[in-house]
């Protein structure tokens, strides 16, 4: 159980990165303007920020 824990918050992880390192300034003001206007970031932030802390 532990494992898949695990690897499921790594790919929370890596969708993470992908979405949001790989990103232009301009994209990432878009990204977090419609996550803030959908209110999606109440739940998607708390939630990254735990699998980043399993992944490592």
């Amino acid at each position: 159980m532990a494992g898949l824990i695990q690897r499921t918050a790594r790919a929370i992880d890596d969708m993470w990165h992908s979405i949001w390192h790989e990103s232009g300034r301009a994209e990432k003001i878009v990204i977090a303007v419609l996550l803030l206007i959908t209110g999606l970031a109440i739940p998607v932030i708390p939630i990254v920020w735990i699998a980043r802390i399993i992944a490592d």
